[in-house]
């Protein structure tokens, strides 16, 4: 009645902004545990696709929908019900029954079956149906957009683990570089070289450094306790795989064409999905105000003693009969409904127009940072180098007097910094990777089949 559902047209670019070719092959068809190399990774990863509770009540969903689909499909058949029921009336002395004269008990016993079922002329049965299917397809595309966050928040979190080890091992080999100087810089004081102001900056920057590792070492703490719980077991340990320096980056990774997305991504898919599902609810919503054809057919036994109920022929009774039912006042409540399905249907279209504008966005940020975060991380990877150099040409600069206290301390506590920040642009660009596969829509498939 409606028509037949056709997606809206939606002007997609040739490539992302952000993207140096337009690629036909995407990181988005690639299993996780192909796209991820560490296998601790994906271990964490299963783990969190088997238990984590989040996803298990999206999949619980999909169990509703599909059997609220079944209930839909079968619309088509007719309705059948059986039943028995006996009575036995007495009339009242001090009722009507006195006046007649008539005292006699009345006995009644029946047993029947009824069968209906109801012409879908005008595609109501067929609308309900598509609906129900659209939405049981949704709720399939909503947890397979669950996963392909989950996939990239324990991706996040596990690399973020990684930069707080990095970040610890960095600050006890700068305070163990701290201790030296302190040393240095007393045995200097022992001699008159320095003065006692030189031991106290010393030590000040000494317990700077110092301070930071019991922070860091609860922060590393929390994160293992939310990786746990993404995984859906109790807060412990997590093993680790590749220290983060040693975990690869890859640059220029395959992001396909913009118009994969209408099929990669889950939450766009299910944006689509809705959209069907109102096209269907707006159908049934129409066909509701047509008249509605009822083919009834009764039959089954009836007698007024017990002995003869199931006698046949004498006890048998039939009736067939058909129906035809054309709403003419329903207080405007029909026609309301499928105005109000004709908005919902809009409104559907709204939002998939808006998730295909932000899955494009997310992919082309993902791009921009990864090409960003490529070139910072080379300067800051030479910078970390050369003030590693110069950390070690100020030792031995101020033990033969050539450089002051003041700038061995300057040059440890940039390099300190330097090496922190390092850590961090290598865990963003391992998260980056993991973020513009997610935007991508990877991290639901299972297999290349």
């Amino acid at each position: 009645m409606n028509g037949s559902y056709r997606r809206p047209d939606i002007a997609m670019p040739d490539q992302y902004r952000g993207s140096t070719a337009a690629d036909t092959l995407s990181i988005a068809t690639m299993p996780y545990r192909e796209f991820f190399s560490d296998t601790r990774l994906i271990t964490l990863i299963d783990s969190a696709v088997a238990g984590n509770l989040d996803l298990q009540v999206a999949i619980k969903n999909i169990a509703y929908a599909r059997e609220s689909s079944k209930v839909a499909k079968l619309g088509y058949l007719p309705t059948l019900s059986i039943g028995a029921d006996a009575s036995l009336s007495r009339p009242s002395d001090n009722g009507s029954s006195a006046l007649t004269g008539s005292d006699k008990s009345v006995e009644d016993y029946s047993a029947q079956g009824s069968l209906s079922w109801e012409a879908d002329i005008w595609g109501k049965i067929r609308s309900r149906k598509k609906s129900a299917l659209a939405a049981y397809l949704k709720t399939r595309e909503v947890a397979r957009a669950v996963q392909t966050r989950l996939v990239a928040d324990v991706a996040d979190s596990y690399y973020s683990l990684l930069m707080l080890d990095a970040q610890l091992d960095i600050s006890r080999k700068n305070l163990a570089l701290a201790d030296t100087t302190l040393r240095m810089i007393r045995l200097q004081y022992d001699a008159g070289q320095v003065t006692s102001l030189a031991v106290q900056q010393q030590e000040a920057s000494r317990s700077a450094i110092a301070l930071a590792i019991p922070e860091l070492e609860r922060l590393i703490a929390a994160r293992e306790n939310a990786i746990s719980i993404l995984t859906g077991h109790m807060p412990s340990r997590v093993e680790r795989g590749e220290p983060l320096f040693k975990t690869s980056v890859h640059d220029n990774l395959p992001a396909g064409l913009p118009a994969s997305l209408l099929e990669n991504r889950p939450d766009v898919k299910a944006a689509e999905l809705g959209m069907r599902e109102a096209h269907a609810n707006s159908g049934a919503a129409l066909a509701a105000l047509y008249p509605t054809l009822t083919l009834t057919a009764e039959g089954g036994l009836n007698a007024l003693r017990a002995s003869d109920w199931f006698s046949t022929p004498g006890s048998l009774f039939g009736v067939v009969q058909g129906a035809v039912l054309q709403p003419i006042f329903q207080q405007g409540r029909l026609r309301s409904e499928f105005r109000k399905t004709k908005i919902r249907s809009i409104q559907a279209e709204l939002a998939f127009r808006q998730a295909v504008l932000l899955a494009a966005g997310e992919v082309s940020d993902a791009l921009v940072q990864l090409s960003s975060l490529q070139n910072r991380e080379v300067e800051a990877s030479s910078r970390a180098a050369t003030l590693r150099k110069a950390v070690d040409n100020s030792t031995l600069l101020f033990q033969s007097g050539m450089a002051t206290y003041l700038e061995v301390i300057a040059v440890q506590n940039a390099s300190l910094g330097a090496y922190l920040e390092l850590a961090e642009i290598r865990r963003q660009h391992l998260s980056a990777m993991a973020e513009l596969y997610r935007a991508l829509g990877g991290g639901w498939v299972h297999s290349q089949s």
